[in-house]
């Protein structure tokens, strides 16, 4: 299976449909974000999708945006979750906090950790623990990122949008 990974969106209609184009190409879904939509209108935009999300620092009206991941049929899980795809545990988290991100990688609970929150991209392996951040889909200043994680290869393709 692949996954679709975005964060920080950041109210880019344009480049949430330039990322939603690329994750249909490569028939990666579902889409994982990350948080900082900072809006409805960017939860909306994914309308269509399966979506999963959770929150980032910049996200203030939560009501609201648990509102419209229900009205797009997106499933919203708040500051923090784990998925299961394929024998893979997946622990989710903004990283506004990177002791909290470090604590996950360092536990090894966990085969994967997705963040975002830095706006800049990170693919490692630390102790087997793959750490992801797929970037600033946004880009401020200069192009957007997502990335493709194959849950079964464990290959990741980051994307300049």
């Amino acid at each position: 299976m692949k996954l679709g990974i975005i964060s920080d969106t950041h109210e880019s209609i344009v480049n949430i449909e330039k990322a939603k184009k690329v994750f249909a190409a490569k028939g990666a879904s579902p889409i994982i974000h990350l948080g900082d939509y900072c809006a409805g209108p960017s939860v909306r935009a994914f309308k269509g999708t399966k979506i999963i999300g959770i929150l980032g620092n910049n996200d203030g009206d939560v009501l609201r945006l648990e509102k419209n991941f229900r009205e797009i049929g997106g499933d919203f899980r708040w500051e923090f979750c784990v998925l299961d795809y394929d024998g893979l545990k997946i622990a989710c988290y903004h990283g506004t906090v990177p002791e909290i991100t470090d604590a996950l990688i360092k536990s090894k609970t966990y085969d994967v950790v997705l963040c975002g929150h830095t706006h800049e991209l990170r693919h490692e392996t630390i102790d087997g623990v793959l750490v992801l951040n797929p970037g600033s889909a946004h880009g401020f200043e200069k192009e957007g990122t997502v990335a493709i994680l194959d849950t079964v290869t464990r290959e990741v393709e980051m994307v300049v949008l």
